[in-house]
């Protein structure tokens, strides 16, 4: 039997990157691992030409890649399929373009749409964004020149073979031709997305749009007048949520062949740190906060707090404002009620982690709390008034209140790595999936100098630039032309655009990227890199994906010859 695996990329030390020889093996190959997961996966997606399988440790990554090229797919279980039926209006504004690039009337670029069933695929980059294929070969255009800023949710579009919808507003390139308020994702759903993988898609021509009653279920508001649940153990108010709160847990993983990313906290160490203090499960949901300013009162009681992350000052006031006292940092503090504590801003790291005895006990979304700046799923960011109520503690006392801990943030550092200093933050790599896309000077271009964060970075990632004074340095150059059809990528990898200018994602990013990943940045780091300031250093260490030992000049070079998987 002849493989339909034609490669397997590492894609950082906990995720596979399966190269497959036609979209019919991607489907196969997908339906098997959805199936029958390989011990310790975590993840699956299908992409155009690659499945990225994502697992729980090193020891997993390595024995899965054995396991994955000795299946055999002639015979996989077939994926559930379905039918679906998209009522489709046919006045999108690129309908005339798509014509005259087909040489078709737009009534027979209609035609072609409607006439053949199209097959789900794959998910896309965002949820329920589905690309299906299949469809009339007449109808296969290119992207257009220059992309829309905005889409309008519900857009029918062409692009290349594929022919989808857009679930939600959103920048996008593709040949609009027709709308339908089909709701394409909608969490009150048992099953969120309305076409999956593997579904049978069939588009009916309609003359008008029958107005839906009920909005698609969108994310979870926390709204200042909904009641706190009888059984919730009291509930924090907040009074000023700074720049940034979020209520975050350890994500939800399982879902990117929808388009949903793990999301959770940023900062999954610091998150654990505190829940770990007040006596919580590691999972419990806790407050994120970016740059400090958060304020909020204790309502129905008295508690346990564990403030972890960045290093700020910190207050608890009493309820008539007369007196405060200092609130400790990565050790358990107790809040009385109606006492108030307040965040500063932070001298070292950027996000702060609160942790509440018995957790934050928001409603889950798809089986998680947090908050995902991708997507628009789980709960809002919070605002001043919103009450969050509180998990109960369990009787038995399995989880008893932690002793005070070191700092999360990396040891033996000095302030200058997280601060305002000048060392940079160093942070380890290891190359793939795609490095084979830069020359052999790449590896020195990547790690000879230091690169500094920019203000545009967010929950989604890290965008870096060249140091400003350094004449040596200069952006990413790469070897081969042309587009890589979208890929599965990991948070940590360091996705290069075509302005050279490396992407470092973190818990928000998008499913998928059209940009070739040349290193990732190992699990262990990624959160020094959710804790790196704007304009802050670093530097990039290439090391072994099994030992974490940093490589020599010359095993490095050797990862950057062209056609290296």
């Amino acid at each position: 039997m002849t493989s339909p695996v034609t490669g397997i990329r590492p894609a950082g030390t906990r995720a596979l990157l399966v190269e497959l020889g036609s979209l019919a093996d991607v489907t196969a190959l997908h339906a098997q691992l959805k199936a029958h997961p390989l011990p310790g996966q975590v993840d699956v997606l299908a992409a155009a030409a690659t499945v990225l399988v994502r697992f729980a440790g090193r020891r997993e990554t390595v024995t899965a890649a054995g396991l994955i090229e000795a299946l055999d797919l002639r015979h996989a279980d077939a994926p559930d399929t379905r039918t679906v039926t998209i009522e489709t209006v046919y006045d999108g504004g690129d309908l005339a373009e798509v014509a005259r690039l087909t040489g078709l009337s737009e009534e027979a670029v209609v035609n072609a749409h409607i006439g053949t069933p199209w097959l789900g695929a794959f998910g896309g980059f965002a949820p329920g964004f589905t690309y299906l294929t299949g469809g009339d070969p007449a109808l296969n255009v290119p992207r257009r020149n220059s992309p829309r800023t905005a889409v309008p949710a519900g857009s029918v579009a062409l692009a290349g073979e594929y022919s989808a919808i857009y679930p939600r507003e959103s920048p996008g390139g593709w040949q609009l031709i027709g709308r339908t308020n089909a709701p394409l994702w909608d969490l009150a759903r048992e099953d969120p997305a309305l076409i999956r993988p593997g579904d049978q898609v069939l588009f009916r021509p309609v003359r008008e749009l029958v107005t839906t009653t009920t909005a698609p279920v969108a994310r979870a508001e926390i709204r200042p007048e909904a009641a706190v649940p009888e059984n919730a153990s009291g509930f924090l108010e907040i009074r000023a949520a700074g720049l940034q709160s979020l209520i975050q847990d350890l994500g939800r993983p399982g879902y990117a062949d929808l388009g949903v990313s793990a999301a959770g906290a940023a900062d999954p160490r610091s998150a654990r740190q505190a829940n770990r203090l007040v006596g919580n499960p590691a999972g419990a949901a806790v407050i994120e906060n970016l740059f400090g300013g958060l304020e909020l009162t204790l309502r129905g009681g008295d508690t346990v707090l564990a403030l972890s992350g960045a290093e700020l000052p910190a207050a608890v006031v009493s309820p008539n404002g007369d007196r405060d006292r200092p609130a400790p940092l990565n050790a358990p503090f107790p809040l009385l009620e109606g006492e108030t504590l307040t965040l500063g801003t932070p001298c070292r790291g950027v996000r702060s982690y609160l942790g509440v005895r018995g957790g934050i006990s928001v409603e889950p979304v798809l089986g998680s709390r947090s908050s995902d700046s991708m997507s628009g799923i789980g709960p809002a960011p919070l605002k001043s008034g919103v009450r969050l109520p509180l998990g109960t503690v369990p009787a038995s006392g399995a989880f008893p209140v932690g002793a005070p801990e070191p700092t999360s943030l990396p040891e033996g550092t000095g302030p200058g790595l997280l601060g305002s200093g000048n060392a940079p933050a160093e942070l380890r790599i290891t190359a793939g999936p795609r490095q084979d896309w830069f020359g052999p000077d790449a590896a020195a271009a990547l790690t000879a100098h230091a690169w500094h964060t920019t203000n545009e970075s967010n929950r989604i990632g890290v965008r870096l630039e060249t140091d400003p004074e350094d004449p040596e340095a200069h952006p990413l150059e790469r070897i081969r032309d042309g587009e890589l059809p979208s890929e599965g990528v990991v948070a940590g990898s360091l996705q290069v655009p075509p302005s050279g200018l490396p992407v470092l994602f973190l818990a928000d990013h998008p499913v998928t990227g059209g940009y070739p990943v040349i290193a990732a940045v190992v699990p262990q780091d990624v959160p020094v890199a959710a804790q790196l300031p704007p304009g802050h250093p670093v530097r990039f260490v290439f090391v072994n994906a099994d030992t974490l030992v940093p490589l020599s000049p010359s095993a490095v070079s050797g990862l950057f010859t062209e056609g290296t998987p």
